[in-house]
């Protein structure tokens, strides 16, 4: 079997979404990032003690992902940080996984949905993610029977030296989903492709 992707995340990064997205406290780790020094601070805009007046809507974690022009029909499962601070990934080519640690599908913010394009032996869960049309509906079934739709916008093919982190998994006020997967050429000496394939999609 072809060696599995991984998604870069900073560690440093994965905090900060974390908390931002569940609002759960760091564990103990590396030091806040800080401003570098004699970056100017602006006047007056001290945000100790703030507190938002915003709520977030609860809803259950994903169980399965369906996408009818990609003939896929699978279990989610769940997906934590590997020590280097990237995104495990599924052990199973035909299983997509949802990244835990961010926005669960139909919350505000970015939830993540990652799977194989292929193994060795078989076509992977996303083989057809790189061709996927605009348009095309994504659908979230969630664990107390609910269910959410999102609607693909654009997909970027991107080298995974050049990983837009910030694009895909930074908070925003918005439901919005990410679909992650390998592509591009196969380098033999890694065992694993050089690019990743990312789908863009919205809550319909």
């Amino acid at each position: 079997m072809r060696a599995y992707f991984r998604v870069p995340l900073l560690a440093a990064v994965a905090v900060a979404v974390v908390t931002a997205l569940t609002g759960a406290q760091p564990a103990p780790g590396p030091a806040a990032v800080t401003a570098a020094p004699g970056t100017p601070q602006p006047d007056g805009l001290v945000a100790e003690g703030f507190r938002s007046s915003r709520t977030y809507e609860a809803v259950a974690p994903p169980v399965r992902i369906r996408i009818p022009s990609m003939n896929v029909d699978s279990r989610l499962i769940g997906l934590g940080l590997q020590k280097d601070g990237s995104v495990e990934v599924p052990e199973a080519v035909d299983v997509a996984g949802w990244y835990d640690g961010g926005a669960r599908p139909g919350q505000d913010g970015p939830a993540v949905i990652l799977g194989h394009v292929d193994s060795e032996d078989a076509p992977g869960i996303f083989f057809d993610l790189v061709n996927v049309k605009k348009g095309a509906l994504v659908r979230i079934d969630r664990a107390d029977g609910t269910s959410v739709r999102f609607r693909i916008n654009h997909v970027e093919k991107v080298p995974k030296t050049r990983f837009p982190t910030d694009l895909v998994y930074a908070p925003s006020l918005d439901p919005t989903l990410r679909l992650v997967t390998c592509g591009g050429s196969f380098d033999p000496s890694r065992r694993s492709y050089r690019d990743n394939v990312i789908a863009f999609a919205d809550l319909v």
